[in-house]
């Protein structure tokens, strides 16, 4: 028995060393000007020596317990992940369901499709703001130039009235202010041109490979992403607390100075009001070339889940397809779409990539 135990702790040894050591070697970090794997060397060795000595210091049945507690642990997640996709249909082109803990896919359609996003640029927006540091209780000013930049679109708030950052942001995110969206790019240090360039850097960062911002706002078109990256973008948004905070304030009353007048907004997605729905991030959005959109994050069945619709048939559909994703979740079966969302897909599909469907 004694002999076995040597042998085992030898043979773990070799392993967890080795394992350790070309863990290290990947490093690319150098420390005081020498390789970092230079100097982690010795403690590779010294912590699998205490791992090894752990291990053959326990009882049998206390070693068998931490892989018994691994699979409990997964289980959650191989529950979700054996969901079968052929029991969803979505009124959306393009949309990407995933584990927000693990970033697991539970599914997804067109999700790798460029499309316009609209508004839902406005979560980038928000992150790119709050990076920045900048005051939030500084007072912005509206400014002619700002809506000039969003081509005049309408807005009710007043050229030369001012408003504290946090507001701003608030306003932009809940009620999708096209003018707050503005004003938070334009007030940038470096000013819009700076914001843009810092919003696809932060993209790229993210891993958003297929993503690219104009605007601050969303009203470009040329405003694009896919369902996969966006799903990226709403778990990182989802780390800010301003964000999670300000999307889903349900209604606000914003208080502008010079002049003095009051501005009452409520959240474009109507989830936020009901109680069977706990969200963490959401941003809806809107565009003729974008169709309807929503995004958020959450929770179902206890579990965070991220939610990516775009271009939804209809004002009301992405609703009833974050009510059909949680029903398939909950059940193992989302319900049916009409036949006209489906006319409305095959539609769009055979302007967007009319190659892929000449082959079916």
């Amino acid at each position: 028995m004694l002999r076995t135990i040597k042998v085992k702790k030898s043979v773990y040894g070799i392993v967890l060393k080795n394992l350790a050591d070309q863990l290290i070697a990947k490093l690319p970090f150098k420390l005081f000007n020498m390789p970092l794997n230079e100097h982690l060397k010795p403690i590779s060795q010294l912590l699998a020596g205490i791992v090894i000595t752990s291990l053959c210091s326990l009882p049998a049945v206390a070693q068998e317990k931490p892989k018994e507690q691994l699979v409990s642990v997964s289980s959650a997640t191989q529950k979700l992940l054996k969901l079968n996709p052929k029991n969803i249909e979505l009124a959306s082109v393009s949309a990407s369901v995933i584990d927000a803990e693990t970033g697991a896919p539970l599914y997804t359609k067109n999700a790798e499709l460029v499309v316009p996003i609209a508004s839902v640029t406005k979560l980038m927006t928000a992150m790119v703001t709050l990076d920045a540091k900048l005051p939030l209780n500084d007072k912005l000013l509206f400014t002619q130039s700002q809506k000039k930049a969003n081509s005049n679109y309408y807005t009710r708030i007043r050229v030369d009235s001012m408003l504290p950052r946090k507001d701003v942001i608030r306003i932009a995110l809940m009620s999708s202010e096209n003018m707050a969206a503005s004003a938070l790019g334009h007030t940038y240090p470096g000013g819009i041109n700076a914001f843009v360039k810092a919003m696809n850097l932060k993209a790229r960062q993210l891993g958003m490979t297929q993503t690219q911002f104009v605007d601050s706002s969303g009203l470009s078109e040329q405003n694009v992403s896919t369902a996969s990256d966006l799903a990226i973008m709403v778990r990182a948004a989802a780390s800010y607390p301003e964000i999670t905070k300000y999307s889903t304030t349900q209604s606000f009353t914003a208080k502008f100075t010079k002049p003095s007048y009051s501005l009452r907004y409520g959240n474009t997605n109507v989830l936020v009001h009901r109680k069977s729905w706990a969200i963490d991030v959401t941003k809806t959005g809107y565009l003729n070339e974008a169709g309807r959109c929503l995004v958020m994050m959450t929770k179902v069945n206890g579990r965070d889940t991220v939610m990516v619709m775009l271009n939804s048939y209809g004002k009301r559909t992405p609703i009833g397809d974050a009510g059909r994703i949680k029903r398939w979740i909950t059940t193992g079966k989302s319900g049916k779409i009409s036949s006209s969302a489906r006319h409305y897909q095959r539609q769009v599909l055979r302007q967007l990539m009319p190659e892929q469907l000449a082959l079916k």
